[in-house]
């Protein structure tokens, strides 16, 4: 005789109380902020709005394809990728000398488990600096730059540089502080250099995270590279500003289609390179 009493399933969820609770904590929290950013989005399907959204995608057609103008913007989408790959190229060095003086499993001093003053305060001002590179946006280096030395890609690859160099530096110390370090510190423990230590303990068995995260900054950089130019940065995004201001609404669509594609393009290079590696 089956002596276990058959229970009926529930009739209600039993975590219903505490998913009502912290939906309304969600809703209370954010409630203040919406508040302030007076978000208000009923207010694009009222009818005078709606007019003039239809009048400004109308503007739109037919899209710009003459033979010069499709030249130029293939040429302005080059060096929007030239600008990326360049400005990625000097945020690398700045990023890996950073990145190993503020390591702190290349901290010879720290394997007796407290880090030196000097060491430590260096280590401190490197991150520091790293913060200060990353928490300025590279829009707002453009600007600064675009005054240096003038309109044109130069300010961009700049300030991509800046600006990742600091992405790159914080995100490879997380990467290689987060990794095993027996190896590392048993070279370190053994008479090895710094440099040695990095190549042959942290750097094999961190190589394909770092590489996947830089190719993906890559793609990154290019989207930002068309943003750069609204500022005066060169590239593609400063000849949609002009098609824009000149309310030209066929070569911004054009040039809206290209950037799809490059962008499109720059995820599948990505994609497949991070395959790769992986």
């Amino acid at each position: 005789m089956n002596t276990h009493t058959l229970r009926s399933p529930p009739t209600r969820d039993p975590a219903w109380l505490g998913r009502v609770f912290w939906f309304g904590a969600g809703v209370v929290l954010l409630w203040p902020l919406l508040v302030a950013t007076e978000f208000r989005p009923w207010i694009l399907v009222e009818e005078k709005n709606l007019q003039v959204t239809g009048q400004f995608l109308a503007s739109f057609l037919p899209p710009a394809v003459g033979a010069e103008f499709l030249w130029m913007v293939l040429r302005e989408s080059w060096r929007t990728v030239a600008m990326a790959t360049v400005g990625m190229t000097l945020a690398l060095v700045i990023a890996v000398p950073l990145t190993l003086a503020s390591a702190r499993t290349l901290s010879v001093s720290a394997l007796s488990g407290r880090m030196a003053r000097a060491p430590f305060a260096l280590r401190q001002l490197v991150r520091w600096t790293l913060i200060v590179l990353r928490s300025v946006p590279e829009l707002v280096w453009a600007l600064v730059f675009v005054r240096v030395v003038g309109l044109g890609p130069t300010a961009g690859v700049l300030a991509i540089a800046l600006t990742y160099g600091g992405m790159l530096g914080k995100v490879y110390g997380e990467i290689l502080e987060s990794g095993e370090a027996h190896v590392t510190e048993t070279l370190l423990r053994n008479g090895s250099t710094r440099l040695q230590a990095f190549f042959y303990g942290l750097l094999p068995q961190n190589a394909a995270e770092l590489t996947s995260y830089t190719v993906y900054r890559w793609e990154c950089a290019i989207r930002s590279s068309v943003i750069l130019g609204f500022v005066g940065a060169g590239g593609l995004g400063q000849q949609l500003d002009n098609s824009m201001k000149m309310f030209n609404g066929g070569e911004v669509l054009t040039m809206l289609a290209v950037f799809v594609a490059l962008v499109a393009l720059a995820d599948r290079v990505s994609a497949g390179l991070r395959r790769a590696l992986g």
